[in-house]
């Protein structure tokens, strides 16, 4: 498993809103799973643009936080084609100049992991990982317990 930073609140739009696009200064090889993690700046501009709006921004949001990873996305395609200012099909989230990084399958977490992140695709230590899993399998039991609840 790799894992990206994003700025906020491109992080929460892809959390929370359906951005399944996100822009980066390099394209990679890697395909497969991925932490979205929302880095300790903020572009404080994009809070007012119409996408950021529309996928729900909140900054009292628990995914609106910094240092945290907020998400697992499945890296699933990057279109290099716009980096060189060139004309691509990835939609309104995919920036000029930009490798679009397709993110599919994405799944917010129930609640952030602060952790540290660094540009570019970069390896998550283990312990990291592993918290992520355990954090789903217990949103998983916890969802099925609920479910067979309320079948009796």
């Amino acid at each position: 498993m790799q894992a990206i930073s994003v700025q906020q609140p491109w992080a929460f739009a892809i959390a929370r809103g359906g951005k399944t696009v996100s822009n980066q200064g390099l394209p990679t090889a890697y395909r497969g799973p991925l932490l979205v993690h929302a880095s300790m700046r903020v572009d404080l501009k994009a809070c007012d643009s119409p996408l950021i709006q529309a996928a729900g921004w909140d900054p009292r949001d628990p995914l609106a936080t910094i240092g945290a990873v907020i998400a697992v996305a499945d890296l699933a395609h990057v279109c290099s084609a716009g980096a060189p200012g060139g004309p691509c099909d990835c939609g309104p989230w995919a920036d000029r100049g930009a490798h679009h990084y397709h993110l599919a399958n994405v799944r917010a977490l129930p609640r952030p992991i602060v952790a540290l992140g660094r540009p570019g695709v970069w390896e998550p230590k283990p312990g990291l990982v592993t918290e992520v899993n355990a954090m789903f399998a217990a949103a998983t039991a916890a969802k099925a317990t609920a479910t067979a609840n309320q079948a009796r």
